[in-house]
């Protein structure tokens, strides 16, 4: 995705990813889908975790949503934001370096998402310097 925001938030699940590159006034969003969301599977007397791992392809295509950025917030409900910041870690150190932060945030509106990003880079700003 070329966008010409410095700018970007993704909020992301085992289902779907919300990638929104912005600026004060403006944001273009992006829906990035898992190739099969349904097999998420939770069992209260499972071997281990009772979950599946996250589709390769799917945090692929989100870590590429995200790739034209110049400083990303993660943020989503539950563990799928981690392995999606690791997946990273372990394919696009220089995008890495650009995660500010990852943080949980339930199941917010889009506008939630922006306004949460917004505010954390507003803050964020005063002392990271925006050059590509």
């Amino acid at each position: 995705m070329t966008s010409p925001h410095f700018h970007a938030v993704i909020w992301i699940d085992h289902r779907e990813a919300r990638v929104f590159h912005f600026n004060p006034s403006d944001a273009d969003k992006l829906v990035v889908h898992a190739d099969n969301p349904n097999r998420h599977v939770h069992h209260h007397r499972a071997v281990g975790s009772g979950h599946e791992p996250v589709d390769e392809h799917f945090l692929h295509a989100a870590m590429e949503a995200i790739a034209d950025a110049g400083i990303v917030l993660i943020v989503g409900p539950a563990q799928t934001k981690h392995a999606l910041e690791k997946y990273i870690a372990d394919h696009n150190p220089a995008l890495k370096a650009k995660i500010a932060a990852v943080e949980t945030v339930d199941h917010p509106s889009d506008g939630q998402i922006v306004a949460h990003a917004r505010k954390y880079f507003k803050a964020e700003d005063r002392t990271t310097p925006q050059t590509r």
